[in-house]
């Protein structure tokens, strides 16, 4: 499946998601590279098959083999820190200073410019919706030479391949009810 028949499987009731993933889909504020990888890191994270498969066969080919493990890395290894640090954002108290003893070595060597995959770890985290990593990622991000600009279109890719996810699952979920 191609992103125009992602595209095209979504309902009218969704045709703004419709028109902003194809204009993101050319985004020109980030690399390729940046933007292909933001692109299969926020699919990964938004748990929906059809649209990982289409968003993979879109941009995947874009990707070296190394940039490609590297989307697929930051969407894991987010997967398990949101829920960790979101944890001892929200709950506080002795947590935060407690040592999280969960390994992240891929966060120090990820194959890719670091600036690149703290840019797809962002949009994971914002996808879930974890503050304490947003800030860091976001504080790196800006830090490596990348604008509020190329954050904010990495946010919005995420926000909009969520939503897709969210509208297809509902819409199968209400077909297979008729």
């Amino acid at each position: 499946m191609s992103l125009e028949a992602l595209r095209a499987r979504l309902p009218e009731h969704a045709k703004d998601l419709k028109l902003n993933l194809g204009s993101l889909a050319t985004e020109p504020v980030l690399t390729q590279q940046q933007l292909a990888g933001t692109f299969i890191a926020s699919a990964i994270a938004s748990r929906n098959a059809e649209v990982t498969r289409a968003i993979l066969a879109e941009f995947g080919p874009k990707l070296s083999p190394e940039a490609l493990g590297a989307a697929k890395a930051a969407a894991a290894i987010m997967g398990m820190n949101n829920v960790y640090y979101r944890f001892t954002h929200l709950v506080g108290g002795d947590y935060v200073n407690l040592p999280a003893k969960l390994r992240m070595n891929v966060m120090a060597k990820p194959g890719v410019e670091k600036v690149d995959f703290e840019l797809w770890s962002l949009a994971v985290s914002a996808i879930n919706g974890c503050g304490m990593c947003m800030e860091s990622h976001e504080k790196v991000v800006l830090h490596g030479g990348l604008s509020k600009e190329a954050v904010q279109a990495a946010v919005r890719i995420a926000a909009v391949v969520h939503a897709v996810a969210g509208v297809l699952d509902a819409e199968d979920a209400l077909a297979a009810a008729a």
